[in-house]
């Protein structure tokens, strides 16, 4: 087999698998609506069943539920004739995927989910299936074939299964009014986490850190107070210790170019940038590095309420903290 017979292969799996997942389009109906209506009423867990590939496929469908605002878990069908049925309450919802709508593990539970009076959602490929009939909404993920050559291995019927679930989920997002902030509190840990709870005063430099002059300064006092602080700026303060402007690395460059050099005599109120943009210290960092960038600003002091400041911060924070 050459390369061109591999590319034209892959393009063949994509192109079959794109066509499985577009025909799902005209199947949301009555059925996904009531099947949005159990899950989004359910008191309990939503639990997820499914066996070898579906298994995965299910899991993956519970974590994103779950995500999302939903409580889910998956539970493994052969485990549940074994004792996990015990994890099912009459609180919960179940959705429970198979192609075939016969796997023989879930029909074999089907009685106890039913004895128990749960909502079943079932994701099948058999629309007369057990399975399908037993369920209180049924939603049809049926693939004219599978992107397999063969057509033995799942691929078709797994990816227009993933499909669904991330439809109902989506679908529950939005019933829920589930937010940026929710979603973050699901994901505190990693980069996701970071962008969006991390607030300026976690990462900004505080107290006897933050570089700072007086307005009556000259300007060698402001860059001695720079090199100390090394954040290539600092706040230019008022007497009441309010900010009166700032002085940047960048502002150091402009000073230069229009010929001023003696440092011990330049006044830094008179060269300093006014009206300079600033932060707040319960601002998320996030929010932060979009005014920065929008700007092109390197390095930000943080104010409180009466435009003092409490903190400052440049891009290397940020970096540091893996907002950037």
């Amino acid at each position: 087999m050459n390369d061109s017979k591999l590319q034209q292969l892959a393009r063949a799996v994509i192109e079959t698998e794109a066509r499985a997942v577009s025909e799902l389009v005209g199947r949301i109906g009555s059925d996904f609506i009531r099947a949005c209506h159990y899950m989004y009423e359910c008191k309990g867990r939503i639990v997820v069943l499914g066996m070898g590939k579906s298994g995965h496929i299910g899991d993956k469908i519970a974590a994103t539920l779950a995500s999302t605002g939903s409580p889910s878990f998956f539970v493994h069908p052969g485990e549940a004739s074994h004792g996990d049925m015990g994890m099912i309450t009459r609180d919960d919802t179940v959705l429970a995927l198979s192609n075939s709508g016969e796997t023989s593990e879930i029909i074999t539970i089907l009685p106890l989910i039913k004895r128990l009076g749960v909502p079943l959602i079932a994701l099948t490929g058999n629309p007369e299936s057990t399975l399908a009939k037993a369920s209180d909404a049924h939603l049809d993920v049926s693939v004219e074939k599978e992107a397999c050559p063969l057509g033995l291995a799942p691929t078709s019927s797994t990816t227009a299964a993933l499909v669904m679930g991330d439809a109902l989920a989506v679908s529950l997002l939005e019933k829920r009014g589930f937010t940026a902030d929710d979603f973050a509190l699901s994901h505190p840990g990693g980069s996701l986490g970071r962008r969006l709870l991390l607030h300026i005063d976690d990462i900004m430099h505080t107290g006897d850190s933050i570089p700072s002059v007086a307005d009556t300064a000259s300007l060698s006092e402001a860059l001695l107070e720079m090199t100390k602080k090394g954040l290539g700026m600092t706040a230019i303060v008022n007497d009441e210790g309010k900010m009166a402007g700032i002085f940047t690395d960048g502002d150091l460059r402009r000073v230069l170019d229009h010929g001023v050099v003696n440092v011990h005599e330049t006044k830094i109120a008179d060269v300093m940038t006014r009206n300079c943009k600033t932060a707040r210290a319960r601002q998320l960092a996030v929010e932060t590095l979009h005014m920065m960038e929008e700007f092109k600003i390197n390095s930000l002091m943080v104010v409180d309420d009466n435009n003092r400041p409490v903190g400052a911060m440049n891009m290397h924070d940020l970096l540091r903290a893996g907002v950037v």
